[in-house]
């Protein structure tokens, strides 16, 4: 297997959590996409699409997207599980996983994609140049603080974001919680039950990738 990484982006983080937690040393190769390397011809003959992760597998098959890359390793190596093992579980950890996609993921990365300067015309991922869109950069500042509130809540009552186990979800949300920095965004203060969350999942080896 073949993982393309990215050191410095979010979306690469949580595969390489996800390949750490399940004890597995895969060759790596680092993309650079501050310095456009996602973009290149030879990037993109392996993606077309110009974004990262992949995985590409020992039989060949390139899988672009975090869902994908964890389905396939979770089916290969199952433990750890991490990805539930009863139909539950399983329902429950993809559930979160896409809830904290959409209302963590995708506003913290419209609140930076359109507005940081680096950003000027790839406001969205991928092999299109998209213009910056303002409007969008403040609304996904107020959907993070939402975001926040609905993870505090969740919290209260779970010992994990999917349940009572450590899974995918935790690795998703996680990564998006400490990338909100750069949105400067952090957990508020008050929410006592994140704050304790995100310092036991701090403590893994895992999120030290």
């Amino acid at each position: 297997m073949i993982y393309y990484d990215c050191s410095t982006a979010p979306n690469p983080r949580r595969a390489r959590m996800f390949i750490a937690e399940k004890g597995l040393e895969i060759e790596t190769r680092d993309i650079s996409i501050a310095k456009g390397e996602q973009l290149s011809d030879a990037f993109r003959a392996v993606n077309p699409r110009a974004t990262i992760p992949v995985l590409v597998t020992e039989a060949g098959t390139v899988l672009t997207e975090n869902l994908g890359i964890a389905a396939y390793l979770e089916a290969r190596f199952p433990e750890p599980p991490l990805m539930g093992r009863t139909p539950d579980e399983k329902g429950s950890v993809l559930m979160w996983n896409a809830i904290v996609e959409q209302q963590g993921g995708v506003p913290i990365a419209e609140a930076l994609r359109n507005a940081h300067p680096t950003f000027a015309d790839r406001a969205i991922p991928g092999p299109v140049n998209y213009a910056q869109i303002p409007e969008l950069a403040q609304r996904g500042v107020d959907r993070t603080i939402l975001f926040f509130d609905l993870l505090e809540e969740r919290l209260k009552d779970s010992s994990y974001v999917a349940g009572e186990s450590f899974t995918l979800a935790d690795i998703s949300t996680f990564v998006f919680v400490d990338f909100a920095r750069v949105v400067k965004m952090r957990i508020p203060e008050g929410n006592t039950a994140t704050q304790s969350w995100f310092e036991a999942v701090k403590s893994r080896p895992s999120a030290s990738l």
